[in-house]
């Protein structure tokens, strides 16, 4: 797949069919829409056009607006699915001015050199969103492209999927939000030091740092994982939480693998969850903390076979 930062970038002699959106989640829903965008692959080039920052940071400030994939994972995700080219549109003030003619004509039809769009009933555009489907089936018949309507049921169970895998993922329900996902959600994140207690009772661990704020990290736990290092797939248990039998009081993300201690910092890894094996507890000491962990392990490792 070929990622372009901005729809200036993008250049292909084919005609292009195109789907627009955040498809934060790449979840179920999204996966078959973009399967009717790669139907053609070959004929056409598939182009699906996201942005980002996520216009509603943009437009109304929403810096606390929690999403499901940072830009990588979608990338990954989308690729996974088919898609053939991926546009990261920077979204900001004077790109939200362009009128519905403009962005139609300038960047579908001059850019992009659009055969077909494939979009949500609802979907709206142009300064002010003040542009239709209506509009732009007409701007299809000035321009020759043709609009293919997502249903209304499909954009109902996209939204439901996302709104409902949020909300799993909040109460810990990992499971029931992988299988709105179709996949194990993912957290990805560079390993960087912590403060080593865990090496030091035999538990070592990797602390992932999650560097976009607006990713949506899950309820605080123990999960089973699994992570790919080196081409193989390496299961382990991950902490998402603050440590309190430390004394801890800042949220932390660490990995413990069953069978894998090379080092890893400086590295940028996907851990993948797949199941949520209790809640973070606080203990009297560390050797109960320990032998928790051991039953933890213990746990994880029956999951795993």
């Amino acid at each position: 797949m070929k990622v372009f930062q901005s729809y200036k970038e993008f250049h292909s002699n084919k005609k292009t069919i195109i789907t627009i959106g955040t498809f934060d989640g790449v979840h179920i829903g999204h996966q078959s829409i973009i399967k009717k965008l790669t139907e053609h692959n070959g004929e056409y080039e598939s182009v699906l056009m996201t942005f980002f920052p996520h216009p509603r940071m943009v437009l109304n400030n929403q810096s606390e607006i929690k999403l499901l994939n940072t830009i990588t994972e979608k990338s990954y995700l989308l690729e996974k699915a088919g898609l053939e080219n991926l546009i990261i549109q920077p979204f900001d003030k004077d790109f939200a001015q362009l009128t519905a003619l403009e962005f139609v004509r300038n960047i579908l039809v001059d850019t992009l050199h659009i055969q077909k769009i494939i979009i949500g009933h609802d979907h709206r555009f142009g300064v002010n969103r003040s542009a239709d489907i209506y509009d732009l089936i007409r701007f299809g018949n000035q321009f020759h492209f043709d609009v293919e309507q997502i249903s209304a049921q499909e954009i109902k169970d996209v939204s439901v999927s996302s709104t409902k895998t949020r909300k799993a993922l909040s109460e810990g329900q990992i499971t029931l939000a992988n299988q709105y996902l179709g996949y194990d959600y993912l957290l990805t994140g560079k390993v960087t030091h912590g403060k080593g207690l865990g090496r030091t009772i035999d538990f070592p661990t990797a602390n992932i740092a999650i560097e976009e704020p607006y990713k949506l990290i899950p309820q605080n736990g123990v999960y089973a994982v699994y992570v790919f290092l080196n081409g193989q797939k390496v299961y382990g248990m991950m902490n998402i939480g603050t440590n309190p039998t430390v004394n801890g009081n800042e949220q932390s993300i660490e990995v413990h693998f069953l069978n894998f201690n090379q080092d890893l910092y400086g590295q940028t890894i996907s851990v993948h969850l797949t199941e949520r094996i209790r809640d973070e507890q606080k203990f009297d000491s560390i050797a109960e903390l320990k032998n928790q962990l051991e039953k933890d392990k213990i746990t994880v490792s029956m999951l795993t076979h």
